[in-house]
């Protein structure tokens, strides 16, 4: 197992994975102190940011490298297509213990790599520390013509409320990781949502160009927990059909709902369509584009009970705060 010497031999090695990292905008990257960055005219520039934390998001022995570097891209990507946006470069900060510097290392940027240039995505620079734990910080920068970005404050009651892909997948996926004696390969569609979601970039990208988003977010959390979260920030409340979400095949319909309502790390996009903007077609290329309730009056969140009355959803998705969460 081969172990870095000291700092500047860990930053080569990143460096050497991403080089070059200029481009258009990027105009300095790896090398400086700090990179040079030229926005385009008429373009908002859209920045975000985002743990993944060994113990909380991933677990050593049993997420492959390789998924933790491309994940750890993805999900802050995430963030750049719930706006509407597209991302262009990125920030890495990692802290590693000195006995993961050799093989762990080179799979995971392997894996950053790909989800980089898949993304196409530049490295544009971080830092780097030692820990006793991973700990990964993934700034990412993007950019949205000026007046196209969709945010989670434009619903309106009466807009109707639709999802992107299937819901509780992933979080079906780590509850088969977590089964498992060890590393298990991406072999099924719940597994491999769990190790290497796919950011919604493209479809985000057309909701906001043709304007038939009102708001929209991307589910991280748990659909109990974001969607509350999009009306808290619109100033209205939302109505759920439980027997519209799209589930995760091959598991109990009632345990399938309740992944679909609670399971986080799908990476899906929530958005809002006003009525007179409906009649989505049912597929964006191969993803399902699914009604699943509308935004109503009022500040609360309701399911559609099974006989026909109201239920209040309590936010019960991913809380790193909460007590003995999962």
């Amino acid at each position: 197992m081969r172990y870095f010497r000291d700092e500047d031999a860990l930053v080569k090695e990143i460096a050497r994975h991403f080089l070059p990292s200029r481009g258009p905008k990027l105009r300095l990257g790896i090398g400086d102190d700090a990179a040079l960055w030229k926005p385009k005219p008429g373009f908002a520039s859209i920045l975000t940011s985002d743990w993944f934390l060994e113990g909380s998001h991933f677990l050593r022995e049993q997420h492959p490298p390789e998924s933790v570097g491309w994940k750890c891209l993805a999900r802050a990507a995430s963030d750049i297509a719930a706006m509407g946006g597209t991302p262009l470069c990125f920030l890495l900060n990692l802290a590693l213990p000195a006995a993961v510097s050799g093989k762990w290392l080179e799979g995971f940027l392997a894996g950053l790599r790909r989800a980089a240039k898949s993304l196409d995505c530049v490295l544009a620079g971080g830092d780097t520390t030692r820990s006793q734990r991973i700990l990964i910080s993934v700034t990412v920068v993007g950019e949205i013509r000026e007046g196209q970005e969709v945010l989670r404050s434009g619903a309106r009651p009466g807009d109707l409320l639709y999802v992107s892909g299937t819901l509780g997948e992933a979080e079906h996926g780590l509850l088969l990781l977590r089964k498992s004696r060890g590393r298990v390969s991406p072999g099924n569609q719940a597994l491999r949502k769990h190790l290497y979601p796919e950011p919604r970039m493209a479809l985000g990208r057309w909701l906001a160009e043709r304007k038939l988003a009102t708001a929209m977010m991307d589910v991280s959390d748990g659909l109990s927990s974001d969607l509350p979260r999009l009306c808290a920030a619109s100033s209205v409340g939302a109505l759920v059909d439980p027997g519209k979400l799209p589930l995760a095949r091959g598991i109990e319909q009632e345990s399938a709902k309740r992944l679909a309502l609670h399971g986080g790390d799908d990476y899906e996009l929530l958005f809002t369509v006003s009525p007179g903007k409906a009649g989505l077609p049912r597929k964006f290329r191969t993803l399902k584009l699914t009604e699943i309730g509308e935004i109503t009056k009022g500040r609360t969140v309701h399911l559609v009970g099974k006989d026909g009355g109201r239920q209040l959803l309590h936010a019960a998705g991913w809380d790193p705060f909460r007590p003995k969460n999962k």
